[in-house]
């Protein structure tokens, strides 16, 4: 069994300091008149000088803070599986998650790291730099901070019987969601639902603010796992469709469709549609 690196409580500060750092990077480009070229990658996703920027700042912190820990990250060079397998733990990495988001001005994009450890995420910190909000968790504590107010612990909803509050993709809807939300329609006499961007719609969930976020479409590893890492110390969970917690560092980065839930009680399965 490993001796988890996520009961150290220092380590989390240090990696909020750091996932900071790249966040006032984030933020200068951001506020920057003239931003700098967008480039498209081979997935049609953009690309900004800032995810650039966040990405040397992150890689080049972590390898100080904890050099025997290999990273996995959107924009680095993704070690093949064999030699991944290898590893016990990791930092799974979003320097930038939300470009769109980032790119339509609407403030709702973050930074991200989850230290994954046998499969799990077991700290993880979300950072929105232009909210000033910053989620953390490691083993034992799970908390927000807005601006400069003090850290305050977070902790997930039971469900109500009567409404439920989703959080859904600002920029990803589909016909799948819809599909879904009709059903829900039928089950509960109001449903709400919340739009934002980035990984700011699991926090939702972790925050007790949201009940409910699923994911029917692609998304990868680094746009998870510091939020998973976050819902699941608040006290929630992260399940594909067949009811099983999402593992990292599979073979293929790529999630299955899967499903937030603030009560891990909730009879989810009778919510989506035939």
């Amino acid at each position: 069994m490993l001796d988890s690196r996520a009961k150290d409580p220092q380590l989390l500060d240090q990696l909020i300091a750091l996932v900071e750092r790249a966040g006032e990077s984030v933020l200068g480009a951001y506020q920057d008149p003239e931003p700098g070229p967008v480039i498209r990658k081979n997935n049609g996703s953009p690309l900004t000088e800032a995810d650039r920027a966040a990405q040397f700042i992150i890689a080049r912190g972590l390898r100080k803070l904890a050099p025997d820990i290999p990273q996995l990250s959107e924009e680095a060079r993704i070690a093949d599986p064999t030699e991944r397998a290898t590893w016990p733990r990791l930092w799974v990495i979003d320097p930038l998650d939300g470009t769109k988001e980032f790119l339509r001005r609407n403030d709702e994009f973050t930074v991200n790291i989850a230290l994954v450890e046998a499969g799990e995420p077991v700290m993880g910190v979300v950072h929105a730099p232009a909210l000033g909000r910053t989620y953390a968790a490691c083993i034992g504590q799970v908390f927000r901070r807005i601006g400069s107010e003090a850290a305050e612990p977070i902790r997930t909803r039971k469900i109500d019987p009567k409404k439920i509050t989703l959080s859904v993709s600002r920029s990803h809807p589909s016909p799948a969601l819809s599909a879904l939300i009709e059903s829900l329609n039928r089950q509960f006499a109001e449903v709400e639902s919340l739009s934002v961007g980035s990984s700011l719609k699991i926090c939702q969930v972790a925050e007790g603010t949201a009940d409910f976020y699923p994911r029917l479409g692609p998304t990868s590893e680094w746009d998870t796992a510091a939020a998973h890492a976050i819902l699941t110390a608040a006290g929630g969970c992260m399940i594909n469709l067949q009811g099983e917690t999402l593992r990292y560092n599979k073979a293929d980065v790529l999630n299955p469709p899967f499903l937030c839930l603030g009560d891990q009680k909730a009879d989810w399965r009778k919510w989506l549609p035939e």
